[in-house]
């Protein structure tokens, strides 16, 4: 564990913050820089003032002083002045998570990929939890790992959901069991291209030894060891018989035996189910019996915005996917649905090719109802198989969707694309729709009187060959 005389800090929301409070613990001295433009930023500047640490906000000048590390927040992107300044200062950039992880305590489970980790890292916690373990889920999803080892050292197991912003400063970190559920294209805008994209996912085994464990999706299994370097143990999962851990049919099984089952649970999907044995495979390697994982994922509670039920009017199911920033995700979340699908997509574009999930919007959706900038590219991409709705808004959409759908069909929110070009966040998204819902469940607003589009603009439809 190294040591720190002074320390400048980037960031002060929760993970700047959070680094700020463990460093000054460890008796360093603490400059905290932010931009002071995020919501909140003076309020959280003004406490952390409070508690005697040093803040600037709203400059971009390095500050002076004779600093040994600077610590970064995920939020931060590496072609920021200040770490190019820290860099060309000789100072270490660390990732607030690796300094988190340096001062733990407890053994690391470690989860990554595009899709899937928070549920994965809730339910690896919880099944931690219920074989009596003290466990702690923390990192991109939870508390930063920097609060969860100051105020709670005393635990048996983090769990921890790691993203590729956090593993581009990482230079030691090395969790004992490691999990990479899946590759899919995400972030472009900020790591490039696909290249770099899963070279920082293969970051997350750089540092493993003999002892650690290396989880990963089988078809992944060569490219990601080969770019990792990593001297774990290689354990894979997915959905062949020559998978370590392999799902079929609501079952996880492992050298032919049966160590997980998941029927009757959400999980027992194609989907979901990769998970599942990827979590029987992290559990084993914990040394806990992976069938506890059973009875877990029996009682296990959605999270928000991830294929949540908000509602139903007339039989139709409103579910409110709006986690699903980008296409793999919105893939996923169709192929979980039986039924057919009034599909709402659209945003703030994070891709360039929306035609691979082209054959699976003709096999489950009735209409896509297209909101955001990302409308007119996702029109041109799909609308030769499915009918396109520009609705430029959600309120249009939740309400065109809602008009057109039949009985036992499911109006799901999975946008593909970021939110910031209309919402705060996904989750402000998430949360506006299932308002909209929920105010048509209760009568607020009349069918059929939503908004009228106006000729030409919201509300027309673009109908392909094969619209049904």
């Amino acid at each position: 564990m190294h040591s720190y005389r002074k320390a400048v800090v980037l960031g002060c929301g929760a993970s700047g913050a959070a680094a700020a409070r463990l460093l000054r613990a460890d008796g360093a001295g603490v400059v905290v820089l932010d931009d002071g433009t995020a919501a909140g930023a003076a309020a959280q500047a003004e406490a952390l003032r409070r508690e005697g640490l040093e803040v600037i906000t709203g400059r971009h000048e390095w500050p002076r002083g004779d600093f040994d590390v600077c610590v970064t927040s995920p939020g931060i992107p590496p072609s920021s002045p200040w770490i190019r300044a820290a860099r060309e200062s000789g100072l270490p950039v660390l990732s607030e998570l690796e300094l988190g992880w340096s001062r733990r305590r407890c053994p690391v489970v470690a989860v990554t990929g595009s899709n899937g980790k928070s549920t994965l890292v809730k339910w690896l916690a919880e099944s931690l939890q219920a074989a009596g373990l003290r466990a702690v889920p923390a990192g991109n999803y939870g508390p930063p790992v920097s609060r969860v080892v100051l105020e709670q050292p005393a635990v048996d197991w983090l769990v921890l959901e790691v993203s590729t912003f956090q593993l581009e400063t990482v230079c030691e970190f090395r969790p004992e069991v490691g999990v990479l559920l899946n590759i899919h294209p995400n972030h472009l805008d900020r790591h490039g291209d696909m290249e770099t994209y899963e070279a920082l996912k293969a970051r997350l085994f750089a540092r493993t030894r003999t002892g650690d464990t290396c989880i990963v999706h089988e078809p992944l299994i060569n490219q990601v060891r080969s770019a990792s370097g990593g001297g774990g143990l290689w354990v894979t999962f997915g959905v062949s018989a020559s998978s370590d851990y392999r799902y079929a049919d609501g079952v996880v099984t492992s050298g032919g035996r049966e160590v997980l089952d998941l029927r009757g649970t959400l999980f027992a999907n194609d989907v979901l189910g990769l998970a599942g044995a990827a979590a029987a495979a992290a559990l084993s390697t914990c040394g806990v019996d992976p069938r506890i994982a059973s009875r877990s994922a029996g009682t296990f509670k959605p999270l928000p915005h991830r294929m949540q039920p908000v509602g139903e009017i007339r039989g139709v199911r409103f579910v409110n996917d709006s986690k699903a920033t980008n296409l793999a995700a919105m893939a996923a979340a169709l192929r979980m649905i039986p039924s057919k699908i009034r599909l709402i997509a659209g945003g703030l574009v994070k891709e360039k090719d929306f035609t691979f999930v082209k054959d699976l919007l003709a096999q489950k959706v009735r209409g896509v109802y297209l909101i955001g900038q990302a409308s007119k590219k996702m029109a041109s991409a799909w609308s030769d198989i499915v009918p396109c709705v520009f609705c430029e808004t959600l309120d249009v959409a939740v309400g065109r969707a809602r008009d057109d759908a039949q009985a036992g069909e499911v109006v799901l929110l999975s946008p593909a694309c970021a939110s910031f070009d209309q919402f705060k966040n996904f989750e402000a998204r998430g949360d506006e729709f299932a308002r909209l819902v929920r105010d048509r469940v209760e009568g607020v607003l009349k069918p059929g009187k939503d908004i009228e589009p106006a000729a030409g603009a919201a509300g027309d439809t673009l109908k392909g060959a094969s619209a049904r």
